[in-house]
Protein backbone atom coordinates (compact mmCIF):
# COMPACT_ATOMS: atom_id res chain seq x y z
CA UNK A 1 0.00 0.00 0.00
CA UNK A 2 1.36 3.26 -1.06
CA UNK A 3 1.53 5.81 1.60
CA UNK A 4 1.07 9.41 0.60
CA UNK A 5 2.48 12.09 2.77
CA UNK A 6 0.69 15.40 2.72
CA UNK A 7 2.91 18.39 2.89
CA UNK A 8 2.01 20.25 6.03
CA UNK A 9 1.44 23.95 5.41
CA UNK A 10 3.86 26.27 7.09
CA UNK A 11 2.57 27.65 10.32
CA UNK A 12 3.04 31.35 9.83
CA UNK A 13 2.00 32.09 13.35
CA UNK A 14 4.82 30.02 14.78
CA UNK A 15 7.45 31.34 12.40
CA UNK A 16 9.33 34.12 14.11
CA UNK A 17 9.51 37.33 12.06
CA UNK A 18 12.72 39.16 11.65
CA UNK A 19 12.94 41.99 14.09
CA UNK A 20 12.67 45.28 12.27
CA UNK A 21 15.87 47.13 11.89
CA UNK A 22 16.15 49.85 14.42
CA UNK A 23 16.06 53.23 12.77
CA UNK A 24 18.90 55.52 13.48
CA UNK A 25 17.73 59.05 13.24
CA UNK A 26 19.57 62.26 13.84
CA UNK A 27 17.56 64.62 16.00
CA UNK A 28 15.92 67.36 13.98
CA UNK A 29 17.13 70.86 14.66
CA UNK A 30 14.61 72.65 16.86
CA UNK A 31 14.30 76.47 16.56
CA UNK A 32 13.70 76.58 20.28
CA UNK A 33 17.19 75.18 20.82
CA UNK A 34 18.52 78.59 19.87
CA UNK A 35 17.21 80.00 23.16
CA UNK A 36 20.10 81.42 25.09
CA UNK A 37 21.02 83.23 28.23
CA UNK A 38 22.63 86.68 28.15
CA UNK A 39 26.29 86.70 27.23
CA UNK A 40 26.32 83.20 25.76
CA UNK A 41 26.31 84.14 22.11
CA UNK A 42 29.26 81.89 21.23
CA UNK A 43 27.58 78.88 22.77
CA UNK A 44 24.37 79.86 21.03
CA UNK A 45 26.05 79.93 17.66
CA UNK A 46 27.65 76.55 18.31
CA UNK A 47 24.41 74.85 19.38
CA UNK A 48 22.50 76.47 16.55
CA UNK A 49 24.77 74.92 13.91
CA UNK A 50 22.88 72.37 11.81
CA UNK A 51 23.69 68.74 12.61
CA UNK A 52 24.44 66.23 9.84
CA UNK A 53 21.36 64.27 8.85
CA UNK A 54 21.03 60.72 7.64
CA UNK A 55 19.46 60.00 4.23
CA UNK A 56 16.24 58.83 5.93
CA UNK A 57 15.76 62.23 7.55
CA UNK A 58 16.56 64.05 4.33
CA UNK A 59 14.01 61.92 2.50
CA UNK A 60 11.38 62.72 5.10
CA UNK A 61 12.09 66.43 4.79
CA UNK A 62 11.81 66.24 1.00
CA UNK A 63 8.50 64.41 1.31
CA UNK A 64 7.25 67.02 3.79
CA UNK A 65 8.27 69.82 1.43
CA UNK A 66 6.37 68.17 -1.43
CA UNK A 67 3.27 67.85 0.73
CA UNK A 68 3.45 71.50 1.78
CA UNK A 69 4.05 72.63 -1.80
CA UNK A 70 0.97 70.68 -2.87
CA UNK A 71 -1.03 72.31 -0.09
CA UNK A 72 0.11 75.76 -1.20
CA UNK A 73 -0.82 74.93 -4.79
CA UNK A 74 -4.26 73.85 -3.66
CA UNK A 75 -4.95 77.24 -2.08
CA UNK A 76 -6.99 79.69 -4.15
CA UNK A 77 -5.08 82.34 -6.07
CA UNK A 78 -4.41 85.42 -4.01
CA UNK A 79 -6.88 88.22 -4.48
CA UNK A 80 -6.07 91.36 -6.46
CA UNK A 81 -5.41 94.77 -4.95
CA UNK A 82 -8.85 95.93 -6.06
CA UNK A 83 -10.55 92.95 -4.43
CA UNK A 84 -8.67 93.65 -1.20
CA UNK A 85 -9.10 97.43 -1.11
CA UNK A 86 -12.53 97.97 -2.63
CA UNK A 87 -14.20 97.48 0.75
CA UNK A 88 -12.18 100.22 2.49
CA UNK A 89 -13.90 103.41 3.60
CA UNK A 90 -11.78 105.48 1.21
CA UNK A 91 -12.69 103.37 -1.82
CA UNK A 92 -16.40 103.32 -1.00
CA UNK A 93 -16.65 107.07 -0.43
CA UNK A 94 -14.81 108.05 -3.62
CA UNK A 95 -16.60 105.51 -5.80
CA UNK A 96 -20.05 106.49 -4.57
CA UNK A 97 -19.15 110.17 -4.91
CA UNK A 98 -18.60 109.97 -8.66
CA UNK A 99 -21.66 107.77 -9.11
CA UNK A 100 -23.86 110.30 -7.27
CA UNK A 101 -22.31 113.32 -9.02
CA UNK A 102 -21.65 112.42 -12.64
CA UNK A 103 -21.94 116.11 -13.53
CA UNK A 104 -18.76 118.16 -13.62
CA UNK A 105 -19.19 121.14 -11.25
CA UNK A 106 -17.92 122.80 -8.07
CA UNK A 107 -20.28 120.75 -5.92
CA UNK A 108 -18.47 117.58 -7.02
CA UNK A 109 -15.11 119.10 -6.06
CA UNK A 110 -16.41 120.31 -2.69
CA UNK A 111 -17.63 116.83 -1.84
CA UNK A 112 -14.39 115.35 -3.12
CA UNK A 113 -12.41 117.55 -0.72
CA UNK A 114 -14.62 116.45 2.17
CA UNK A 115 -14.21 112.80 1.21
CA UNK A 116 -10.41 113.12 1.09
CA UNK A 117 -10.21 114.83 4.47
CA UNK A 118 -12.56 112.29 6.03
CA UNK A 119 -10.37 109.49 4.64
CA UNK A 120 -7.36 110.90 6.55
CA UNK A 121 -5.50 112.25 3.53
CA UNK A 122 -4.98 115.43 5.54
CA UNK A 123 -6.46 118.91 5.26
CA UNK A 124 -3.56 120.60 3.49
CA UNK A 125 -2.95 117.77 1.03
CA UNK A 126 -6.68 117.45 0.26
CA UNK A 127 -7.12 121.18 -0.27
CA UNK A 128 -4.09 121.46 -2.56
CA UNK A 129 -5.21 118.48 -4.62
CA UNK A 130 -8.79 119.70 -5.05
CA UNK A 131 -7.81 123.28 -5.86
CA UNK A 132 -5.43 122.04 -8.56
CA UNK A 133 -8.31 120.07 -10.09
CA UNK A 134 -10.62 123.08 -9.78
CA UNK A 135 -8.25 125.29 -11.75
CA UNK A 136 -8.02 122.69 -14.49
CA UNK A 137 -11.81 122.36 -14.56
CA UNK A 138 -12.27 126.09 -14.95
CA UNK A 139 -9.79 126.02 -17.83
CA UNK A 140 -12.07 123.40 -19.39
CA UNK A 141 -9.38 120.72 -19.40
CA UNK A 142 -11.98 118.08 -18.44
CA UNK A 143 -14.72 117.10 -20.83
CA UNK A 144 -16.76 115.41 -18.11
CA UNK A 145 -16.56 113.94 -14.60
CA UNK A 146 -14.99 110.79 -15.94
CA UNK A 147 -12.07 112.83 -17.27
CA UNK A 148 -11.72 114.39 -13.83
CA UNK A 149 -11.73 110.92 -12.28
CA UNK A 150 -8.83 109.96 -14.54
CA UNK A 151 -6.96 113.11 -13.50
CA UNK A 152 -7.63 112.39 -9.82
CA UNK A 153 -6.19 108.89 -10.19
CA UNK A 154 -3.06 110.33 -11.81
CA UNK A 155 -2.63 112.91 -9.03
CA UNK A 156 -2.97 110.27 -6.28
CA UNK A 157 -0.43 108.00 -8.00
CA UNK A 158 1.95 110.96 -8.31
CA UNK A 159 1.69 111.54 -4.52
CA UNK A 160 2.70 107.94 -3.77
CA UNK A 161 5.27 107.25 -6.50
CA UNK A 162 8.18 108.89 -4.63
CA UNK A 163 7.76 106.47 -1.68
CA UNK A 164 7.43 103.35 -3.85
CA UNK A 165 10.87 101.95 -3.02
CA UNK A 166 11.14 98.16 -2.48
CA UNK A 167 13.52 96.99 0.23
CA UNK A 168 16.77 95.46 -1.04
CA UNK A 169 18.14 93.03 1.57
CA UNK A 170 21.10 91.91 -0.53
CA UNK A 171 23.34 94.88 0.29
CA UNK A 172 24.70 93.43 3.57
CA UNK A 173 25.09 90.01 5.15
CA UNK A 174 23.48 89.62 7.54
CA UNK A 175 21.02 92.34 6.60
CA UNK A 176 19.51 93.46 9.91
CA UNK A 177 15.89 94.65 10.01
CA UNK A 178 14.74 96.19 13.29
CA UNK A 179 10.93 96.37 13.51
CA UNK A 180 9.25 98.98 15.69
CA UNK A 181 5.73 100.24 16.33
CA UNK A 182 3.07 100.75 18.97
CA UNK A 183 1.02 97.97 20.55
CA UNK A 184 -1.43 96.05 18.41
CA UNK A 185 -0.35 97.12 14.94
CA UNK A 186 0.47 93.57 13.81
CA UNK A 187 4.24 93.82 14.23
CA UNK A 188 4.99 90.21 15.19
CA UNK A 189 2.68 88.88 12.47
CA UNK A 190 4.40 91.12 9.93
CA UNK A 191 7.77 89.68 10.97
CA UNK A 192 6.45 86.17 10.40
CA UNK A 193 5.26 87.16 6.93
CA UNK A 194 8.62 88.75 6.15
CA UNK A 195 10.34 85.53 7.20
CA UNK A 196 8.12 83.57 4.82
CA UNK A 197 8.81 86.01 1.96
CA UNK A 198 12.61 85.92 2.36
CA UNK A 199 12.68 82.15 2.91
CA UNK A 200 10.66 81.67 -0.29
CA UNK A 201 13.29 83.77 -2.06
CA UNK A 202 15.90 81.21 -0.95
CA UNK A 203 17.55 83.45 1.64
CA UNK A 204 18.80 82.27 5.02
CA UNK A 205 16.65 83.95 7.66
CA UNK A 206 16.84 84.25 11.45
CA UNK A 207 14.42 85.94 13.86
CA UNK A 208 15.18 87.62 17.17
CA UNK A 209 12.42 87.66 19.79
CA UNK A 210 13.14 91.09 21.25
CA UNK A 211 9.60 91.63 22.54
CA UNK A 212 10.45 90.36 26.01
CA UNK A 213 7.58 92.18 27.75
CA UNK A 214 5.00 89.71 26.46
CA UNK A 215 5.59 85.97 26.79
CA UNK A 216 2.91 85.44 24.16
CA UNK A 217 4.91 87.49 21.66
CA UNK A 218 7.92 85.19 22.03
CA UNK A 219 5.78 82.09 21.58
CA UNK A 220 4.04 83.64 18.60
CA UNK A 221 7.36 84.37 16.92
CA UNK A 222 8.56 80.82 17.62
CA UNK A 223 5.42 79.48 15.98
CA UNK A 224 6.12 81.55 12.88
CA UNK A 225 9.71 80.29 12.94
CA UNK A 226 8.63 76.64 13.09
CA UNK A 227 6.08 77.18 10.35
CA UNK A 228 8.65 78.71 8.02
CA UNK A 229 11.62 76.55 9.18
CA UNK A 230 13.40 79.66 10.42
CA UNK A 231 15.47 79.67 13.65
CA UNK A 232 14.38 82.02 16.43
CA UNK A 233 16.74 83.41 19.07
CA UNK A 234 15.01 84.18 22.35
CA UNK A 235 15.46 84.42 26.10
CA UNK A 236 13.00 84.41 28.96
CA UNK A 237 10.30 86.95 29.61
CA UNK A 238 11.52 90.32 30.91
CA UNK A 239 15.02 89.63 29.58
CA UNK A 240 17.02 92.56 28.25
CA UNK A 241 15.85 93.08 24.65
CA UNK A 242 19.21 94.53 23.62
CA UNK A 243 20.96 91.37 24.89
CA UNK A 244 18.62 89.10 22.92
CA UNK A 245 19.19 91.00 19.68
CA UNK A 246 22.95 91.23 20.31
CA UNK A 247 23.11 87.43 20.71
CA UNK A 248 21.00 86.95 17.58
CA UNK A 249 23.30 89.17 15.53
CA UNK A 250 26.34 87.22 16.73
CA UNK A 251 24.64 83.93 15.82
CA UNK A 252 23.59 85.26 12.40
CA UNK A 253 27.14 86.38 11.64
CA UNK A 254 28.67 83.04 12.70
CA UNK A 255 26.17 81.01 10.65
CA UNK A 256 26.33 83.16 7.53
CA UNK A 257 22.64 84.06 7.76
CA UNK A 258 21.53 86.51 5.08
CA UNK A 259 18.64 88.27 6.83
CA UNK A 260 18.06 88.88 10.55
CA UNK A 261 14.66 90.31 11.52
CA UNK A 262 14.46 91.57 15.11
CA UNK A 263 11.21 92.11 16.97
CA UNK A 264 10.85 94.77 19.65
CA UNK A 265 8.19 95.37 22.27
CA UNK A 266 5.21 97.40 21.17
CA UNK A 267 5.34 100.74 22.93
CA UNK A 268 3.41 103.97 22.90
CA UNK A 269 5.30 106.81 21.33
CA UNK A 270 4.50 108.90 24.42
CA UNK A 271 6.40 106.57 26.79
CA UNK A 272 9.87 108.07 27.04
CA UNK A 273 11.51 105.19 28.94
CA UNK A 274 10.42 102.56 26.43
CA UNK A 275 11.41 104.76 23.52
CA UNK A 276 14.88 105.18 25.04
CA UNK A 277 15.25 101.39 25.04
CA UNK A 278 15.09 101.44 21.24
CA UNK A 279 18.06 103.75 21.22
CA UNK A 280 19.92 101.28 23.46
CA UNK A 281 19.15 98.37 21.09
CA UNK A 282 20.59 100.32 18.18
CA UNK A 283 23.74 101.25 20.12
CA UNK A 284 24.34 97.64 21.19
CA UNK A 285 24.02 96.33 17.63
CA UNK A 286 26.55 98.85 16.39
CA UNK A 287 29.17 97.25 18.62
CA UNK A 288 29.12 94.27 16.25
CA UNK A 289 28.22 96.04 13.02
CA UNK A 290 28.60 99.78 12.72
CA UNK A 291 26.05 99.85 9.89
CA UNK A 292 23.38 97.89 11.79
CA UNK A 293 20.46 98.04 11.74
CA UNK A 294 20.37 98.35 7.97
CA UNK A 295 16.62 98.98 7.99
CA UNK A 296 14.42 100.27 10.80
CA UNK A 297 10.98 99.20 9.69
CA UNK A 298 8.02 100.81 11.42
CA UNK A 299 4.73 98.92 11.29
CA UNK A 300 1.66 101.21 11.17
CA UNK A 301 -1.96 100.17 11.53
CA UNK A 302 -3.86 101.48 8.50
CA UNK A 303 -6.92 102.13 10.66
CA UNK A 304 -5.00 104.53 12.93
CA UNK A 305 -5.68 107.66 10.89
CA UNK A 306 -3.93 110.96 11.50
CA UNK A 307 -2.48 109.73 14.81
CA UNK A 308 -0.03 107.71 12.72
CA UNK A 309 1.75 110.96 11.85
CA UNK A 310 2.62 111.76 15.47
CA UNK A 311 3.64 108.13 16.04
CA UNK A 312 6.00 108.14 13.10
CA UNK A 313 7.49 111.48 14.02
CA UNK A 314 8.45 110.20 17.49
CA UNK A 315 9.78 106.83 16.30
CA UNK A 316 11.77 108.48 13.54
CA UNK A 317 13.48 110.81 16.00
CA UNK A 318 14.21 108.00 18.49
CA UNK A 319 15.00 104.96 16.36
CA UNK A 320 15.77 106.49 12.97
CA UNK A 321 12.93 104.88 11.00
CA UNK A 322 13.95 104.22 7.39
CA UNK A 323 10.91 102.41 5.98
CA UNK A 324 7.24 101.68 6.62
CA UNK A 325 4.84 98.76 6.56
CA UNK A 326 1.15 99.73 6.59
CA UNK A 327 -1.11 96.88 7.72
CA UNK A 328 -4.83 96.06 7.91
CA UNK A 329 -5.72 97.90 4.70
CA UNK A 330 -8.16 95.18 3.66
CA UNK A 331 -10.65 95.89 6.43
CA UNK A 332 -12.21 99.11 7.66
CA UNK A 333 -9.08 101.19 7.08
CA UNK A 334 -9.78 104.48 5.36
CA UNK A 335 -6.47 104.23 3.50
CA UNK A 336 -5.94 107.96 3.14
CA UNK A 337 -3.21 107.91 5.79
CA UNK A 338 -0.87 106.50 3.11
CA UNK A 339 -1.01 109.82 1.26
CA UNK A 340 -0.58 111.83 4.46
CA UNK A 341 2.49 109.83 5.46
CA UNK A 342 3.99 110.10 1.99
CA UNK A 343 3.51 113.86 1.90
CA UNK A 344 4.63 114.54 5.47
CA UNK A 345 7.73 112.32 5.67
CA UNK A 346 8.63 110.94 2.25
CA UNK A 347 9.83 107.68 3.86
CA UNK A 348 9.71 104.58 1.64
CA UNK A 349 6.62 102.42 2.05
CA UNK A 350 8.19 98.97 1.74
CA UNK A 351 5.18 96.69 2.21
CA UNK A 352 1.43 96.81 2.80
CA UNK A 353 -0.74 94.22 4.54
CA UNK A 354 -3.78 93.27 2.46
CA UNK A 355 -4.94 90.16 4.34
CA UNK A 356 -4.25 87.51 6.93
CA UNK A 357 -2.19 84.96 4.99
CA UNK A 358 1.59 85.10 4.64
CA UNK A 359 1.39 85.98 0.95
CA UNK A 360 -0.87 88.98 1.64
CA UNK A 361 2.12 91.08 2.65
CA UNK A 362 2.73 92.80 -0.68
CA UNK A 363 5.54 95.00 -1.94
CA UNK A 364 4.02 98.46 -2.18
CA UNK A 365 2.89 99.44 -5.67
CA UNK A 366 1.50 102.98 -6.00
CA UNK A 367 -0.50 102.36 -9.18
CA UNK A 368 -1.96 99.10 -7.91
CA UNK A 369 -2.92 100.78 -4.63
CA UNK A 370 -4.75 103.67 -6.32
CA UNK A 371 -6.35 101.26 -8.76
CA UNK A 372 -7.73 99.37 -5.77
CA UNK A 373 -9.24 102.56 -4.33
CA UNK A 374 -10.74 104.11 -7.46
CA UNK A 375 -12.52 102.61 -10.46
CA UNK A 376 -11.12 103.33 -13.91
CA UNK A 377 -14.46 104.78 -14.97
CA UNK A 378 -17.66 105.97 -13.37
CA UNK A 379 -19.92 103.04 -12.67
CA UNK A 380 -17.06 100.61 -13.41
Amino acid sequence: MLKFWKKKPADTASTPEAAPAEESRAPAADPASLDSAPGTAEALAETAAPEPQLPEVEAEQEESAVVEAAADAAQPARRSWRERLSGSGFAKSLTSLFVRHPKLDDDLLDELETALITADVGVEASTNLVEALRKRMHKREFADAEAMLKALRAELVAMLKPVEKPLDVSTHAPFVILTVGINGVGKTTTIGKLARRYADEGRGVMLAAGDTFRAAAVEQLKTWGERNRVPVVSQGQDADAASVIFDALQAARSRGTQVLVADTAGRLHTQGGLMDELGKIVRVMKKLDAAAPHEVLMVIDGTTGQNAISQLRQFRDTAGVTGLVVTKLDGTAKGGVMFALAREFGLPIRYVGLGETATDLRVFDAEAFVDGLLPTRIGG
